[in-house]
């Protein structure tokens, strides 16, 4: 078995995998198994100091959650696929989408422009980074609901700092978010603007600053859902959060959404149930371990979070933060598999 170096995995250090992909499959399934036992008993004296808070806002998290979810047989959600697709090619089409470049300004503008007669509101700031003060814009389109409380759906929209130069794109992992949030509008409005939807209200958040300037860290990275996480506090809109869902890397056309351990574990098995329902389970947690990305902020501060995430990009994850992040690595059909469980979620979770 080739265990990970650190039990902390960031978009940064993923090539570091909780398995190796070179492993026969009876190997790699001996090593799955060891490494769950091994995790159990290692994780507090491994763990880097920086995420210590996870372990002690999961079991708050945990400590809320709801009663298991009843059998349900209302008819299944679909998003368009071919649509989602498109509005990642286009989203890709800009270029390099770094905070501060104009291309990440046209970017925004595309966004917006998605959004028009929709409630839109804007949380923009300058963040201090290691390379100087940053202009950060989060874009949010609230979809009011008929019941007390709200489902947020996250996705970061700029791409990776550090490869500005490179002719890095991020079809997949800044591209997939985007559109799947916009397709997710679009499905959402449902042509009826001005008519709340039957259950909780939903909010749309495309994160900014979700990449790391120099090298990540707990300061250089999520830079925007830092700055949400603190304002949602303060204002109290963090206590009517039922659960919050992060969006990335969700394009690979080889599918498999790892089970990301920083988060609720019910939240975390409710979209395995979304899965199964969707009769696409087995593109889901055949991985897991932690891994750090929009949520964490949300995390430490006890919301129950899930952070739907393909951290296996390519063999040996040899697409991730390269310029071979492009759009032949994407498929249609996976965007339609997580955009339907993650709406059936949402449905199952109205229904608790």
């Amino acid at each position: 078995m080739k265990p990970p170096r650190t039990l902390r995995i960031t978009k940064e250090n993923a090539a570091t995998d909780l398995r190796d992909p070179s492993c026969p499959l009876w190997l790699s399934f001996c090593s799955r198994l060891l490494l769950t036992m091994t995790l159990a008993s290692t994780i507090a004296c491994t763990k880097a100091p920086t995420v210590s808070a996870a372990p002690t806002s999961e079991v708050l998290a945990t400590s809320a959650a709801p009663q298991p979810w009843a059998p349900d047989n209302a008819p299944l959600p679909h998003i368009d696929a071919k649509r989602a697709f498109q509005y990642t090619h286009e989203v890709t089409a800009f270029g390099p989408r770094y905070i501060g470049s104009e291309n990440h300004k046209k970017l925004e503008r595309y966004i917006l422009d998605h959004l028009k007669g929709d409630q839109v509101e804007d949380d923009a700031f300058i963040a201090d980074t290691p390379e100087g003060k940053f202009p950060v814009r989060n874009i949010l389109a609230k979809f009011p609901g008929t019941k007390d409380g709200i489902i947020v759906i996250f996705g970061h929209y700029d791409t990776n700092y550090p490869l500005r130069n490179t002719g890095y794109v991020g079809a997949n992992d800044g591209g997939s978010s985007t559109a799947i949030l916009l397709e997710y509008a679009n499905q959402l409005r449902g042509g009826l603007r001005d008519k709340k939807r039957d259950g909780y209200s939903v909010w749309l958040v495309w994160t900014d600053g979700e990449e790391a300037i120099k090298t990540w860290t707990d300061t250089d990275s999520v830079y925007g859902a830092r700055h949400l996480a603190e304002k949602w506090e303060k204002d109290g809109t963090i206590k009517r959060i039922k659960a919050l869902l992060v969006m990335d890397m969700i394009g690979d056309a080889d599918l498999n959404i790892d089970r990301n351990t920083n988060g609720a574990p019910w939240l975390l098995d409710l979209i395995y149930a979304a899965a199964e329902r969707q009769g696409c389970q087995s593109h889901f947690y055949a991985r897991q371990g932690p891994i750090e990305d929009d949520h964490m902020p949300f995390v430490k501060r006890g919301v129950p979070t899930a952070d739907v995430i393909d951290l296996d990009y390519g063999y040996n994850n040899v697409f991730h933060h390269t310029p071979q992040d492009t759009m032949d690595k994407l498929s249609p059909k996976s965007l339609q598999i997580v955009g339907d469980t993650v709406l059936e979620t949402v449905h199952m979770l109205d229904q608790r």
